[in-house]
């Protein structure tokens, strides 16, 4: 994993853009979801956002505090 330091507040949208542009992707008209799981593809992480159900290996993963608060 390419891990970044793991978000303590919830990234907002401009936020997460400005990542993925860091990392050559062009957000377009990605909803949220589509461009964290994008966003975590090119990090060498599993698409998982919101897929957690509390769980989640993936301890550095910049999304991962925001993503264990959502019930799949």
């Amino acid at each position: 994993m390419l891990g970044t330091k793991v978000a303590e507040k919830t990234m907002m949208m401009t936020e997460i853009r400005v990542k993925a542009k860091g990392l050559g992707i062009n957000p377009g008209k990605m909803n949220k979801t589509e461009l964290i799981r994008t966003v975590q593809v090119a990090e060498g992480y599993s698409p998982c956002y919101g897929k957690s159900n509390g769980q989640c290996p993936y301890t550095d993963c910049c999304f991962r505090t925001e993503c264990l608060k959502i019930r799949s």
